[in-house]
């Protein structure tokens, strides 16, 4: 099993935190988001992790020589058009690496080791799974909002209609060995269209479910995960890790 990493990005909504440091690198409770990642991976059993960089990729490379959990391998892949592309760039510019039984995970999901474990340890039911959580307050403009019946994804975006929508993606995809194929061929496609470099990866997602192919959901409820997107969320991503296995 291998994971991808989509940590390319600056995040300069995170400004100040982010002026000399990608967002995978802001320290939340003595780690680092990418460590707490790498952590919860190892922790599930995943072997190896490949993790794309771009803005301040040095750093990263320096804190994984030092910082890297035991039980998991770890690479990086360098994306050059992280200034001017979304992450379904990355994902083109690691295509190569994206065979078998693979995970993609968003640079800025914080999640406990137990998330990880719920995604390997339940058999596939469908070539594509999306982790999803629910919540009871309603779901704002950022969320990467799903619509669902019986277990299978009908359509996810942020700009879903709120009357459709029943849960939110939290980043964290599974793959076999024909999900992924069938991903890393509708990357290609949509690569070669102007709109290619705009486009986050889960527009492909979005895309393949919209066309009938079987995507099944997996429900998180009840862990604990958050994402890394404006200061405000550090007070409580720190407040989340506090009693988490180091």
């Amino acid at each position: 099993m291998k994971a991808l990493i989509l940590a390319a990005g600056q995040g300069r909504r995170l400004l100040p935190l982010t002026a000399d440091k990608p967002k995978a690198l802001i320290p939340i409770g003595g780690k680092s988001m990418l460590e707490w990642q790498l952590i919860g991976l190892a922790a599930a059993g995943v072997e190896e992790a490949v993790i794309l960089t771009g803005f301040k990729a040095d750093k990263i490379e320096e804190m994984l020589a030092t910082h890297t959990p035991a039980g998991i391998r770890v690479r990086t892949l360098y994306n050059p058009f992280f200034e001017a592309a979304d992450n379904l760039a990355s994902c083109w510019i690691a295509r190569h690496e994206l065979v078998g039984d693979c995970l993609i995970l968003n640079g800025d999901t914080l999640f406990e080791p137990a998330i990880a474990k719920r995604l390997l340890n339940t058999p596939p039911a469908m070539p594509i799974t999306v982790t999803i959580d629910r919540k009871s307050d309603g779901y704002d403009d950022d969320d990467m909002k799903v619509k669902t019946e019986n277990g299978r994804l009908l359509a996810i975006g942020k700009k879903l209609p709120l009357s459709q929508v029943d849960g939110e993606s939290i980043g964290f995809l599974r793959f076999t060995p024909e999900g992924i194929a069938h991903f890393v061929a509708e990357v290609e496609q949509i690569m070669r269209t102007p709109a290619g470099l705009g486009l986050w990866y889960l527009s492909v997602i979005d895309q393949i479910a919209r066309t009938g192919c079987e995507i099944g959901v997996l429900s998180i409820e009840g862990l604990q995960w958050g994402e890394m997107d404006f200061p405000a969320d550090l007070e409580f991503n720190e407040a989340l890790v506090k009693d988490w296995p180091k």
